[in-house]
C-alpha cells in the first residue's frame, strides 16, 4: 500500500498534467485514492451549507448530516448558542443521533448510553472505573456559523476566514427574512455520479435549454458567469431598480464563495412552471415579490435562490468515488399553509424536475469520463465560465496541498 506522501505527489502529477480551460483528467472522476483525498482536503477544510436556522430554532433542536464518512450536528443549547460537534460517541465511536432534524433533551448513544449535554460535554457513562474522566471525553466540536438564517459548518481545525463571506451575504439575503420561514418541502437524490462531475453539471446552464424544460420557462439560460452578460438589454435596469428599492444586487464574490441577484426571462416574477409566484405569502415583498433570484454558491457543494416567494436549497455530499447524495430543501413564509397559500408540487416541481434530469446527464457523464477513450476537453467560456471557476477552484486548492510535480515523475496512480 502507497503512503499518503507518496499519493499526494501521484495525484500532484497527474494535476499537472491538465490544460487550462479543460476537464480533469478521468482518475479525477473515479478514482478512490483522489475520492480519500477528496475527502480530507476538500469537504474536510472548507465552508459546507447544512440548512436554515428556523431547523434548529428552539432550544434543543438539531440538525444532523453526514458529511462524506463524518456525521455531524448542529443543536441549539438550552443558552441559545447554535454549536456543532463530530455525532460520533467518544466510547466506541457510535452515530448519536441520526442524520435529519428534530428535538433532543440529551444526547444518548444507542449502543452503550453514554450521554452528553448541550455543549458536547460527556454527563454519563456507566460502568466506566471510578477513576475514568469524562472531561476528557466531550465530543469534538466543530465550526458553526450563520448568515441571515443560513447555517454553515467546517469540520477543519482551523477554519477558513468566514468573515468577508457574511458581510457581503448578510445583506442581501436580509430582505429575504429567512428567521420567519419554515421548510416546507425537502428532497434527496442518489446521483451515480462523482460529486465534481455533479457540481460541474451544477454550474453551467450551457444544457439547460436542451434538457430542462421547465427551468427554461423562467430561467434565463442564456446568462454569462453571474448572470451579468445575456442578450437582454433589461439586465443593467434590473440591477439598478432593485438597489433603488433596497435590494443590494451587484455581484460579490470570494475564493469559494460568489453571490448575485439576477433577472428572470422578461415576464416571470418566480423559477415555476408558469414563472409566477406559487405562494401567496411573500417572504420578501419588496416590489410585490418581483425580484428576481438572489443566488450564492460555495465551493465545493452548493447552490441557493432566494425569489419574493420561497427559497430553494441544493447541496451535494460525496458518498463513494461514482456516488453522490442530493439534498433539496424549500423555505416558504412562516404562517404560509399548505393547501391555502402553496401546494408543495406547486412548489417543487421545477426544481425537482431539473434535479432528476441533473441525475441522469451526471450518470450519463460519469459512465463516458470512465471510458478508455475519454479525453478532457474544452469549456465554453461563454456557456461554463462558471464550470470552469468552479475546477480551476478545485485545481488550485489541490495544488495547495499536494507537492509540486518532479520532471522524472509520472503518473502511478492504481487507477490513474
Amino acid at each position: 500500500m502507497l503512503d499518503q506522501q507518496t499519493i499526494n505527489a501521484q495525484i500532484g502529477d497527474l494535476l499537472a498534467t491538465r490544460r487550462p480551460g479543460h476537464s480533469l483528467p478521468g482518475a479525477f472522476y473515479h478514482d478512490p485514492a483522489i475520492f480519500d483525498f477528496d475527502l480530507r482536503e476538500i469537504f474536510g477544510q472548507a465552508w459546507l451549507m447544512v440548512g436554515f436556522e428556523v431547523e434548529v430554532a428552539a432550544a434543543g433542536a438539531y440538525l444532523a448530516i453526514t458529511i462524506g464518512r463524518s456525521p455531524v450536528v448542529v443543536l441549539r443549547g438550552q443558552d441559545g448558542v447554535l454549536r456543532g460537534f463530530f455525532n460520533s460517541c467518544r466510547h466506541r465511536g457510535a452515530q448519536i443521533l441520526p442524520d435529519g432534524c428534530g428535538t433532543a433533551e440529551r444526547l444518548m448513544c444507542p449502543y452503550h448510553q453514554w450521554m452528553y449535554d448541550d455543549r458536547g460535554a460527556l454527563r454519563g457513562a456507566g460502568r466506566m472505573p471510578r477513576d475514568f474522566d469524562k472531561s476528557q471525553h466531550g465530543l469534538k466540536p466543530i465550526h458553526v456559523r450563520t448568515v441571515a438564517g443560513t447555517v454553515y459548518v467546517c469540520l477543519a481545525e482551523q477554519a477558513p476566514d468566514f468573515t468577508a463571506f457574511h458581510d457581503a451575504l448578510a445583506p442581501m439575503l436580509a430582505p429575504h427574512d429567512m428567521l420567519n420561514a419554515k421548510v416546507a418541502a425537502q428532497a434527496t437524490l442518489v446521483e451515480r455520479g462523482n460529486w465534481k462531475l455533479v457540481m460541474e453539471n451544477a454550474r453551467e446552464c450551457y444544457h439547460c435549454a436542451a434538457r430542462h424544460p421547465q427551468l427554461s420557462v423562467s430561467f434565463p439560460t442564456d446568462a454569462r458567469g453571474n448572470f451579468l452578460s445575456s442578450e437582454r438589454v433589461d439586465i443593467l435596469d434590473f440591477k439598478q431598480r432593485m438597489e433603488a428599492m433596497g435590494l443590494p444586487s451587484a455581484p460579490v464574490e470570494g475564493a469559494w464563495w460568489q453571490a448575485s441577484r439576477f433577472a428572470l426571462r422578461e415576464g416571470n416574477e418566480s423559477i415555476t412552471i408558469d414563472g409566477k409566484p406559487c405562494v401567496k405569502k411573500p417572504m420578501c415583498s419588496v416590489n410585490g415579490g418581483d425580484v428576481g433570484s438572489m443566488r450564492w454558491a460555495l465551493e465545493p457543494h452548493s447552490f441557493c435562490h432566494a425569489l419574493g416567494d420561497f427559497v430553494f436549497m441544493f447541496i451535494a455530499v460525496p458518498v463513494a468515488p461514482e456516488e453522490t447524495i442530493v439534498m433539496a430543501k424549500w423555505l416558504v413564509h412562516k404562517d404560509a399553509q399548505e393547501g391555502i397559500d402553496y401546494t408543495v408540487d406547486d412548489l417543487t416541481n421545477v426544481w425537482n424536475e431539473t434535479n432528476l434530469q441533473d441525475r441522469d446527464l451526471v450518470e450519463n457523464n460519469q459512465r463516458g469520463v470512465n471510458s478508455l477513450g475519454y479525453t478532457p476537453g474544452p469549456y465554453s467560456e461563454s456557456s461554463e465560465s462558471l464550470a470552469i471557476r468552479f475546477v480551476d477552484w478545485y485545481a488550485n486548492r489541490v495544488a495547495s496541498v499536494v507537492p509540486q510535480p518532479a520532471p522524472m515523475r509520472r503518473p502511478a496512480l492504481v487507477g490513474l
